[in-house]
């Protein structure tokens, strides 16, 4: 069996601990990998729960969902199970697609939510987890300033492939220095979003390392509203002026916007 060892800086290890391998049922001899990523997520008073999160992923994944086990000293065995219980039924929603990404995102959405549930003993017909935007609430608009980009071209290529893997439209944005991302979509799926944008290594420091984006704004968000273009895809742009970014904005109805949030950026 290959097994890889990631953690939320990509650093990796060739081992995996012959009582993990039992505790998630895997034999010793067998095929596949398992991946053990260390994130955090929110606990029920608003503090970051450190969690360790492997998953065995066999030779037919993701036809069928991998095993997973949840480790964390800040979790009783009671929830850590509940954790892994909710995990397997998203799991089942999301076969035959990648889904360790997804799962690990929906831990960091959802982890209050379940551990809320077991103090209460609501049952999961209440379950008030986050899977997707509250009805009635409609499309939600975001717009990000990045400070700058080195890695530009793997930068816009993992920006579109994020945006289309999230289904949200909108421009990536280019004028001179500035750099505005202005996104449309689901809310939950914007969130998502932003939980890759600052914890992927996406672009590169001054030594051309990789590292994560540190330097990245939520200018404004909010609702659609009737007065908003709604953009039909995701693209790329840039701009030879400011005039030119200003009639952007105001194109899509976005005047306002403009002269509250980008006129600012500016120097």
């Amino acid at each position: 069996m290959r097994s890889v060892i990631l953690s939320e800086d990509n650093t990796c290890e060739r081992a995996v601990m012959s009582t993990q391998r039992k505790e998630m049922g895997v034999p010793q001899q067998t095929d596949g990998i398992v991946l053990r990523i260390l994130t955090k997520a929110e606990g029920l008073v608003g503090e970051d729960v450190p969690l360790e999160l492997l998953f065995h992923l066999l030779a037919n994944y993701p036809s069928c969902p991998p095993a997973i086990s949840i480790h964390s000293e800040h979790l009783t065995r009671a929830q850590s199970m509940a954790v892994k219980e909710k995990l397997l039924k998203q799991a089942e929603k999301l076969l035959s697609e990648p889904m360790v990404h997804e799962l690990v995102l929906w831990t960091q959405q959802n982890l209050r939510h379940i551990l809320n549930q077991l103090e209460t003993g609501s049952g999961s017909e209440k379950c008030t987890c986050a899977a997707g935007p509250t009805v009635g609430e409609g499309p939600w608009m975001t717009l990000l300033h990045l400070d700058h980009m080195r890695a530009k071209t793997r930068y816009v290529k993992t920006v579109e492939k994020w945006a289309s893997d999230l289904q949200l439209t909108g421009r990536l944005m280019f004028m001179g220095k500035i750099i505005l991302i202005l996104l449309q979509g689901d809310r939950s799926n914007i969130k998502e979003y932003l939980i890759l944008q600052k914890t992927s290594k996406v672009d590169v420091d001054s030594s051309g390392k990789k590292c994560k984006e540190k330097m990245i704004s939520v200018l404004f968000e909010t609702k659609v509203q009737t007065e908003h273009k709604r953009f039909l895809a995701f693209e790329v742009k840039e701009y030879s002026s400011l005039d030119e970014l200003q009639k952007e904005f105001e194109a899509a109805g976005l005047k306002k916007l403009f002269s509250e949030f980008v006129l600012g950026l500016v120097k």
